[in-house]
């Protein structure tokens, strides 16, 4: 079989991609299991940090919203400052789905190989398909971070955040999370809601975002106008830049990927978590051991004084969940084959893309996160998930 564009994944990126390109008539086949990494790796319960207006999927036509999905179900729903349910952000992908990508083929991908001037790509099913060009629309689930002290432990005593959907398994049981994000602290917020005893450890101050004064004033608007990764120029910089901020020097967008849009819970959690579980901060993982099928964690403070010796701190549980976030990198791609990762120019570990997202590979594209260190933060948020769609259509359909 043969393809003109294969899309791999089939989450806010991949779908998006792949209604712009059906739109466009370009000759494309997507493989993936329908918002698969936000229905199998986050859990029930929780709500978007992205306001409703910046959780769409894209179409040509920006008609299918998250906004029309709530209304002609009578579902509640806001621009700004109503979280948005993660099982409703999951309802409308499936959606969004069904309506305008009937064409997905809920099929994993297995391999691709690069032979005579095209890819081949082989499914699980056993298919093989001759693709001219390879969109990978990747996300997150395959980058989980877990610190070494902890992937070392036994496997029943620790998990990483993206295992869990529900968290009544951990009901009357001691859990530790590792990190201070929106992850890890909406995990506890969930896990004590399921009776678990939870405490929370963090290398930072935990910080949330402030609560959005609605309607907007005027004198805020110009101070820090909204955009679709919350309020700010810089935010707005990321957004609307995208392709000045690609040809900035590595360097510079390297440590703004890294650094820009840190772990901050969200404000609808603060209540759920200060004063109801314990907050470590400022502490930093030692060591981690099994001791009598429980886990002993050893910290130590981030910046250490003359006496820091007398600051250290141990912590036991049952179960440590590492909430220790996600790091993109190429070589985390099984999928590719040796010889074709290999071909791939990387800056920051990920592949370094044209301005239509192309790799050094000619015909081999990638979007969403593995794009964060050429395109900026917003292509770690289905917020860019447009912006990738019609600049990647624009060429793919051009070089039909």
């Amino acid at each position: 079989m043969t393809s003109d564009v294969v899309i791999v994944g089939a989450g806010p990126y991949g779908l998006s991609v792949a209604a712009h390109l059906r739109a466009a008539r370009v000759d494309t086949r997507i493989f993936g299991r329908a918002m698969d990494a936000w229905r199998t790796g986050m859990p029930h319960g929780m709500r978007l940090k992205s306001d409703g207006f910046a959780s769409n999927l894209s179409d040509p036509g920006g008609e299918f919203t998250l906004a029309r999905y709530c209304a002609e179900r009578n579902l509640p729903y806001a621009d700004l400052g109503l979280p948005v349910p993660i099982e409703t952000f999951i309802d409308y992908g499936l959606a969004f789905q069904q309506r305008l990508v009937p064409n997905l083929e809920e099929v994993l991908v297995r391999s691709i190989t690069r032979a005579h001037g095209a890819f081949e790509v082989e499914t699980e099913a056993g298919e093989r398909i001759t693709a001219r060009r390879v969109v990978l629309a990747i996300g997150i689930q395959s980058f989980a971070h877990v610190p070494d002290q902890v992937a070392k432990l036994p496997s029943d005593l620790w998990s990483h955040s993206s295992e869990h959907v529900v968290l009544d398994t951990f009901a009357g049981r001691e859990v530790v999370i590792l990190g201070g994000g929106s992850s890890a602290l909406d995990l506890a917020a969930l896990a004590r809601r399921a009776g678990a005893h939870v405490e929370v450890v963090a290398r930072h101050d935990i910080e949330f975002h402030r609560r959005m004064r609605l309607p907007r004033r005027l004198r805020d608007r110009v101070i820090a106008p909204s955009s679709g990764l919350g309020p700010g120029w810089r935010t707005r910089f990321y957004t609307d830049a995208a392709p000045l901020f690609r040809r900035l020097p590595d360097r510079w967008r390297l440590e703004t990927v890294r650094q820009s849009l840190g772990p901050v819970g969200g404000w609808f959690i603060r209540d759920e978590v200060i004063g109801k579980v314990p907050l470590h901060e400022n502490l930093e993982l030692v060591s981690a051991s099994a001791v009598r099928g429980r886990v002993r964690l050893d910290l130590a403070p981030v910046v250490r004084s003359v006496d820091a010796g007398s600051c250290d701190r141990t912590i036991e549980a049952e179960h440590v969940i590492a909430a220790t976030g996600y790091r993109p990198r190429l070589d985390q791609l099984p999928i590719l084959s040796p010889e074709l990762r290999s071909s791939v120019t990387t800056v920051g570990g990920t592949p370094a893309l044209t301005a239509y997202f192309e790799s050094s590979v000619k015909g081999l594209y990638f979007v969403g996160p593995l794009a964060a260190n050429s395109f900026g933060p917003m292509m770690r948020f289905a917020y860019g998930a447009r912006f990738a769609a019609r600049r990647l259509t624009r060429h793919l359909a051009r070089g039909r």
